[in-house]
């Protein structure tokens, strides 16, 4: 019988390279990524269309279109990180609404 120190540190080593092994492979990351439009998802682009469309109605200015860039290359830098962030913080903000007490104690606590 083996020593339980070899088994567990065994165990760790085969748990430490398991990700090592992984392979990804380019048809599938395609497959299951959101629709993209210029690095930022389809729903972010349109978004930013009508958040664009809406200044520029509101102020009549050209100026309004440095901020459909600059709301844009923060999009581009949040997709590259996890691309579905919107959708999951959209999923978030209508699961999850925030119960009257939030604000003494800093989460959704139902029982006062």
């Amino acid at each position: 019988m083996l020593p339980v120190s070899w088994a567990a540190s065994s165990r760790r080593q085969a748990l430490a390279t398991e990700p090592e092994t992984l392979d990804r492979d380019v048809l599938f990351v395609g497959l299951t990524r959101p629709q993209m439009l210029l690095g930022v998802t389809y729903g972010f682009a349109i978004g930013n269309a009508i958040l664009i469309t809406e200044l520029f109605l509101v102020f009549k200015s050209v100026w309004v279109l440095l901020a459909a860039v600059l709301v844009h290359a923060v999009g581009v830098v949040v997709c590259l990180r996890d691309p579905r962030i919107f959708d999951l913080w959209l999923v978030k903000v209508r699961r999850c609404p925030r119960v009257p007490n939030h604000r003494l104690w800093r989460c959704n606590a139902y029982r006062p």
